[in-house]
């Protein structure tokens, strides 16, 4: 089975707090239960590379992870790529990017 990549973002609600960095410090706690999961925290989400079936069992933890911190109410977002025609990674796909920055193409030519 190829990897995907995903995208997800939780966010819990009725905390009582606008900060919200010890429920998302909870929620990335989650992939340490994922070794064979790679999974990058950025500013708004986290992005996770592996198995489909595998991310989203990682998902559906992470989402559980504030109702176990007190959270009333968690709002879940995910994206998911999932590519058949060959394989790709969290780093290619950033390079296919950044690589046509460098070359100043925008439109890959077919």
């Amino acid at each position: 089975m190829n990897n995907i990549v995903a995208q997800v973002t939780v966010v819990p609600l009725g905390t009582g707090s606008p900060s919200l960095s010890a429920y998302v410090a909870d929620v990335e706690k989650v992939l340490e239960d994922f070794p064979d999961l790679k999974h990058m925290l950025c500013p708004m989400s986290t992005v996770i590379e592996g198995p489909l079936n595998r991310v989203i069992e990682a998902v559906l933890r992470m989402h559980e992870a504030p109702f176990n911190s007190g959270a009333k109410r968690v709002s879940t977002k995910l994206s998911i790529d999932d590519r058949r025609d060959k394989a790709i990674t969290m780093e290619g796909k950033v390079k296919a990017v950044t690589d046509k920055i460098r070359s100043n193409t925008n439109i890959e030519e077919k």
